[in-house]
């Protein structure tokens, strides 16, 4: 029915030589119709009976003409007659009073935000689109409505126990008088039941230390957060020892991406194929006993070629080794990291478009924005853990009743 609706729309603009979208647009006609119908039916509910009728009692009050106004929508602007009545006391809530915009539209330019567009482009972008002049000033306080939402969201109640808690890093630009790249962190929980979900995110300057994670780390157990098992991040200095200082029993493990990651950086593309073969065999080792054999292998193989991957997976190594304590269906929930490699890939889509952000503040305000609307048809940051029932009886098996189900 709606593919059928939609080819009859597309049948009759051609016919009549109008556009689908914009002031004259048929689309724009068609809402025009729906808000004016809407109004009406408003208004016939606030009085007690239809346009044409007379009222079945004698209250003194009528319909008493109407007022023209034009609103925003999501397919153009649109003129509709607002119908008053003689009291004075019809309160339409389609199109409230000193509404310009119908509801929709601040999602429509709040989701062109999220995707990375800049208050001049959105500008643009309606302008074009829909014929719609939007100052910038406008813009900035739609979006801005969200700050009140994020800050919420900050502080919100979280659960007692996370069975992994994955902290990772993404570098913005930000002005501070001048540019400078800065870090966001980005705290990834898995509950009891397998649910992902976003803590928190803080802005850094690139030099933390135990001091400042403790601070962070803090924040999250005032928020609920009074055990976690496994603790999964990039070797940031200061984090493991304030992670073990916040959560006693916690297992600190080195993100094991990562440190692959890393590896590349100092080879040639050439060699990847082979190296990350290599560093395979050594993170799918059975042992601790049997992983250090393969990285003797490795280093035998690649020392002399790439001294400075071989230092640092030793720096690594005391927290890599936990990896290797774990049965594969714990490693795999650990290892595999799509849903926040997903969620990166997209937090540097909405950021690599605007070059540079004003504020913290301002670009806190997309990442939230990006966490708050799943993509269709991708790994969410969002959403259950695939292979959860096995790996959760792994982690019961290895961290008894420290896992707690509701």
């Amino acid at each position: 029915m709606d593919v059928q609706l939609a080819a009859e729309l597309i049948e009759r603009a051609k016919a009549e030589g109008v556009s689908l979208v914009g002031p004259d647009g048929l689309l724009a006609g068609i809402t025009k119709t729906l808000l004016q119908a809407a109004l009406e039916a408003e208004m016939a509910e606030h009085l007690g009976y239809d346009k044409g009728e007379r009222s079945a009692q004698a209250t003194g009050n009528h319909r008493n003409g109407t007022s023209p106004k034009t609103v925003s929508t999501e397919v153009g602007p649109v003129q509709i007659q607002v119908p008053r009545d003689r009291a004075g006391g019809f309160e339409p809530q389609i199109v409230p009073k000193h509404a310009r915009r119908v509801n929709g539209f601040d999602e429509s330019i709040i989701s062109l935000y999220a995707k990375g567009l800049t208050t001049g482009e959105i500008k643009a972008h309606l302008a074009e689109i829909y014929q719609v002049e939007v100052s910038k000033d406008l813009i900035s306080r739609i979006t801005d409505k969200v700050v009140e939402e994020m800050e919420a969201w900050r502080s919100r109640p979280l659960d007692a126990v996370y069975p992994v808690v994955l902290i990772d890093a993404l570098y913005v630009k930000i002005r501070e008088g001048s540019v400078t790249n800065r870090p966001i962190y980005v705290a990834l929980g898995i509950n009891c039941a397998g649910e992902r979900d976003v803590l928190g995110m803080w802005v850094g300057t690139g030099g933390e230390g135990a001091k400042h994670w403790m601070t962070v780390l803090a924040e999250l157990k005032n928020r609920g957060v009074a055990d976690v098992c496994i603790a999964c991040c990039d070797g940031l200095k200061g984090l493991p020892e304030a992670i073990e200082e916040i959560w006693p029993q916690v297992t600190v493990q080195q993100c094991v991406v990562h440190l692959v990651r890393s590896s590349l950086r100092y080879a040639s593309k050439a060699h990847w194929s082979r190296l990350t073969r290599d560093l395979r065999e050594i993170y799918t080792a059975p042992t601790e006993t049997a992983a250090e054999q393969r990285f003797a292998e490795f280093e035998n193989d690649w020392g002399q070629r790439y001294p400075a991957v071989i230092r640092l997976w030793r720096d690594s190594w005391t927290t890599f080794v936990p990896f290797l304590a774990f049965p594969a269906e714990i490693r795999k929930v650990i290892y595999t990291t799509n849903a926040i490699e997903s969620l990166n890939a997209r937090f540097r889509q909405a950021t690599r478009r605007r070059g540079h952000f004003p504020t913290e503040q301002a670009a806190l305000k997309v990442l939230y924005l990006v966490i708050r609307s799943p993509a269709k048809g991708r790994t969410n940051v969002t959403g259950t853990t695939r292979g959860w029932k096995a790996a959760l009886n792994a982690l019961s098996l290895h961290y008894g009743d420290r896992i707690t189900l509701n």
